[in-house]
């Protein structure tokens, strides 16, 4: 295969991570504003650390959110009780932006990509569906009171050689009396087990450093978008640049990267490629793309067939999936990708 080689490492992070913290809270933001007016333009970032979080960004809406709130109630929601104050800056978009955006052309420059791969259900690279699924894990065991001891920051890793699990590696953190000792027997038998089944030649790293007690904004910065190789294909494949969490579907950053994985997920899911990466540029301003181009495990060009059957101009791709809609705060953890009831990852009946 081209792309993904029998060797590679992907990474997750659970909810409670400074910068998916920042995520949640954009992308909570965005729902809220298209859940009261679906023609929102919103563009919102956050930056959060040591007590203090600040939202700025650019939203031109009808909705009226209390940006404040909404972010302090994502935060108690994560499983985070401390104090946190709230700064805001926000202005409307542009009106530079906003002539080639009002005409249905994309609302900045940027290549975007979508992958999919005949691996898993998913479709997607098996390192990056492990990862995601432990870092679930360990929110659901903190969660549901099965691992008390448990706290909300945390990463987990997979590291695949020669087509075979070798490592995995999860950083949790956790309460001040809970030995390393307790919480790797834990994570073994609850985690570990249930998605490995056979560790017997498993590499398991818990808590290098033998202790993870400061977390989140108390002991890191978080920042909106930080984390993209986690939110798309960790690593595997190249990233345009831009981020997802806090950006309405007219930025191609975002509803490009959809359309390119929707067209990838369904040309491996319908037997046209058994692997698939898909990519398209956009200037500001244009609808029609400046480059759409899609090709399979032997690297021949399915280009030709993917224009004919498929539309990349914004407009276009926010109504074939219906993206004006508060889909987004379920994307701003554990993945963009993979998640069967997002229209990105629909299969469609027929090419």
């Amino acid at each position: 295969m081209f792309l993904l080689k029998s060797t590679y490492t992907a990474e997750s992070v659970t909810c409670g991570h400074p910068d998916k913290i920042c995520d949640q809270i954009s992308d909570k933001i965005l729902d809220e504003c298209l859940s009261q007016d679906p023609t929102s333009r919103v563009a919102v970032e956050c930056l959060g650390g040591h007590g203090v979080l600040t939202i700025c960004g650019e939203i031109t809406s009808t909705a009226k959110v209390n940006f404040a709130e909404l972010a302090k109630s994502v935060y108690r929601t994560i499983g985070y009780n401390d104090e946190l104050e709230v700064r805001v800056n926000i202005v409307q978009q542009s009106p530079d932006i906003a002539l080639g955006v009002d005409t249905g052309g994309a609302g900045d420059q940027g290549i975007m990509y979508g992958y999919a791969i005949e691996e898993n259900k998913e479709l997607l690279p098996t390192a990056v569906v492990l990862v995601h699924r432990l870092a679930r894990g360990l929110e659901y065991l903190r969660k549901s009171g099965k691992a008390p001891f448990l706290m909300p920051d945390g990463k987990t890793q997979v590291t695949i050689e020669q087509g075979k699990i070798k490592t995995v590696l999860i950083s949790c953190q956790h309460k001040e009396d809970a030995s390393i000792e307790e919480i790797k027997s834990f994570l073994v038998r609850e985690l570990f087990n249930p998605i490995f089944k056979d560790l017997k030649d498993l590499n398991i790293l818990v808590n290098p450093t033998g202790k993870f007690v400061k977390g989140g904004f108390v002991a890191d910065t978080g920042l909106t978008g930080r984390k993209i190789m986690v939110d798309t294909y960790g690593g595997v494949i190249p990233h345009g640049g831009g981020c997802f969490s806090g950006k309405d579907p007219s930025k191609v950053d975002r509803s490009g990267a959809y359309m390119t994985r929707f067209v990838a997920k369904n040309i491996v899911a319908h037997g046209l490629a058994k692997e698939c990466l898909v990519s398209v540029a956009y200037a500001i301003g244009k609808a029609e793309p400046l480059m759409v181009e899609a090709i399979n495990e032997k690297g021949q060009s399915l280009a030709s067939f993917v224009k004919e059957k498929f539309d990349f101009r914004p407009k276009a791709i926010i109504e074939r999936l219906n993206l004006l809609r508060p889909i987004y705060f379920q994307t701003a953890a554990y993945g963009h990708f993979g998640k069967q009831n997002l229209p990105w990852e629909k299969i469609i009946n027929k090419l």
